[in-house]
């Protein structure tokens, strides 16, 4: 088994998503002793944004590094935190590599269709606030995120979701179990 193992949080050793990244990989390790892991933290190796340069072909190796990790991983575990509403930037620099035409979706006749379908996401989403029975108008990382991966194919997707942890030690230490409960349940 191939896991590729994103983390994108800028809060270091700090970070809830990437606590629980690490823990969703050892999980799938518990499961497969030979599993190989790509690691990719594109917080302290950011990518650069998207350019006219970028899909001119100008970082062609590192575009094709990115991509063939990508389409090679089993498992892709994504350390997904919410800033503003939304996937940090370097998340979505990562994302901007990935969305490949001819590579990760075609264009037909019949609309898009996602040629990476065939393997695991796990989206580790970490947040502040509770956006699920309210504020969902506000979720613009989930959504996102499981609405990319399907147009690329992937309909196995399955979200581990810490929500609440800035409203108090109670509800962070909820959401931390809660998320816990969720990597636990992942059969691999």
């Amino acid at each position: 088994m191939k896991i590729l193992h994103l983390d994108s949080s800028i809060l270091g050793d700090n970070s809830a998503s990437r606590q629980l990244t690490a823990e969703a990989v050892a999980h799938l390790r518990a499961s497969h002793a030979d599993a190989h892991v790509d690691y990719r933290d594109l917080a302290a190796t950011p990518l650069t944004h998207l350019s006219g340069a970028v899909l001119g072909g100008s970082e062609s190796e590192l575009g094709e590094a990115i991509i063939s990790e990508f389409l090679a991983a089993d498992v892709v575990v994504v350390g997904a935190p919410m800033y503003n509403f939304g996937v940090p930037s370097q998340l979505k620099a990562w994302i901007d590599r990935i969305c490949v035409a001819g590579r990760t979706f075609k264009y037909t006749e019949n609309g898009p269709t996602g040629l990476a379908g065939g393997k695991k996401v796990i989206i580790v989403s970490s947040r502040g606030g509770a956006y699920i029975g309210g504020g969902e108008a506000y979720d613009h990382q989930e959504t996102h995120l499981t609405t990319l991966f399907g147009f690329l194919g992937i309909t196995d997707v399955t979200i581990v979701r810490a929500e609440g942890l800035a409203m108090g030690d109670e509800a962070r230490a909820k959401a931390f179990d809660t998320a816990r409960g969720t990597i636990a349940a992942q059969a691999v």
